[in-house]
């Protein structure tokens, strides 16, 4: 299934995406009641969801918000979890978490959050940080959505407790990182972080081999494959929940492939009017714009 959140009358309601036709049914409850929160589905893992009568929405006349608009807690996210961004990254003199060429690869997953309050939807415009930073850049991401919460969750069990996944574009103020030496600043500016356009069930997804790709302006960046991730998501899931309890709707961004705009010699960062575009394997197209 493929979920997501649109603006109805005012308010948000849960939809089910059509991924042939672009088409949205409004979804409803076993009593016939229409889903206003996401996140009610993912707790109920989606028990009795089923698409409301009548005709439904053309993609023309819905506005896709993000799957989940607030989530409920900071998004979780992973630092350098592909190798050559883990490299590129440690050349890049933004890396407070290196110290040298040869320990850019982490023992350990690296892991610091975004604001909850930054999510925005496909379509939605990135405000570009006036007089705060200049040097904006993008992370294509596969994100990672909790279903059933836990603590001290095992390898072999991580992946029954993952609801679904969906793109994220962690968006860094890479000038505000560097600056601080932490990560959470640059990552949480106001709308820093586009997700969506769906949030597609884990039944639906081969999370291990997905292509990652991110186009700024019709040039592609970024290609690469979730194959090639330092720590792969049910190591993820065992890392944070061993001492703190995940819950459902908790987002895990699991990190970037090499390509990002640091990584390049000048720096490629974002301007206002910038296209930034990203497709994770069969779970759509992110779209956004630096305005």
């Amino acid at each position: 299934m493929r979920f997501v959140t649109i603006s109805h009358n005012g308010g948000a309601r849960v939809g089910l995406l059509d991924a042939e036709t672009g088409e949205i049914s409004p979804a409803e409850d076993a009593s016939g009641r229409p889903i206003a929160d996401l996140l009610a589905v993912i707790a109920a893992n989606a028990a009795g969801v089923r698409k409301a009568s009548g005709r439904p929405l053309k993609p023309s006349d819905a506005k896709v918000l993000a799957p989940i608009p607030r989530p409920a807690r900071n998004i979780i996210c992973v630092g350098k979890n592909y190798h050559e961004h883990a490299h590129e990254f440690a050349k890049s003199g933004f890396d407070s978490s290196s110290t040298s060429a040869g320990d850019a690869i982490p023992q350990f997953p690296i892991i610091f959050t975004k604001a909850p309050d930054c999510v925005i939807g496909s379509g939605e415009a990135i405000r570009y940080p006036t007089g705060v930073s200049d040097g904006v850049d993008y992370e294509a991401e596969l994100g990672v959505v909790i279903g059933r919460g836990g603590r001290g969750i095992s390898k072999a069990a991580a992946y029954s407790h993952v609801f679904g996944y969906t793109i994220i574009n962690d968006v860094t103020a890479r000038d505000l990182q560097g600056r601080h030496k932490q990560w959470f600043l640059g990552k949480s500016l106001d709308t820093f972080c586009p997700m969506g356009p769906a949030l597609v069930t884990a039944d639906e997804v081969e999370p291990e081999d997905l292509s990652v790709k991110c186009w700024v302006n019709d040039e592609l960046r970024q290609n690469a494959n979730t194959r090639d991730l330092i720590f792969d998501i049910p190591t993820l899931i065992e890392t944070i929940s061993a001492g703190i309890t995940l819950y459902p709707g908790d987002v895990i961004a699991t990190g970037t492939p090499a390509g990002v705009g640091i990584g390049f010699k000048p720096p490629k960062y974002l301007k206002a009017g910038d296209r930034v575009v990203i497709e994770i394997g069969n779970l759509g197209k992110l779209e956004n714009i630096l305005a």
